[in-house]
């Protein structure tokens, strides 16, 4: 019974490769979007007037906050999951005497682990300047009335 588990294992785990490599572009794609975001959103933050709805704003930086803060945790896993995953196969390859399965299975884990941090990087800058420019201009605003 443990071996068929074990086995069975061995078949599903590389099948999360494909997904989770596309989670990491999907990551990507939203780190990229979000920085365009962040530009716009400091022009409506360096206002001077206070907005009609203060609680929409909150509403909106909380959002915001939150899927920077998604983005910052999430990238470095899926990373973290494709370098393990191509990983196993690259190991089975050394065993085999395959030099060039290995370093092909290399290159993956660790063009995965880049692009997971490099994801997480820009998230979490982004939500960094996101809490600081919200609490400031929501600060302002709140002396304003």
């Amino acid at each position: 019974m443990n071996s068929f588990i074990v086995q069975w294992t061995h078949t599903l785990v590389p099948l999360l490769l494909t997904p989770v490599v596309i989670g990491l572009f999907v990551c990507i794609a939203l780190a990229c979007v979000d920085v365009g975001v962040l530009f716009g959103e400091r022009g409506f933050l360096r206002r001077r007037e206070r907005p009609a709805d203060i609680g929409a704003v909150e509403r909106r930086a909380h959002r915001r906050i939150e899927r920077a803060d998604i983005l910052t945790r999430t990238s470095p896993m899926l990373g973290l999951m494709a370098t393990l995953i191509s990983l196993g196969p690259g190991l089975k390859a050394l065993s085999n005497g395959s030099l060039n399965l290995l370093a092909e299975a290399m290159l993956t884990a660790f063009d995965a682990t880049v692009l997971g941090l490099a994801a997480g990087v820009v998230g979490f800058i982004i939500g960094r300047l996101r809490r600081r420019w919200y609490d400031e201009a929501l600060l302002r605003w709140e002396q304003q009335s």
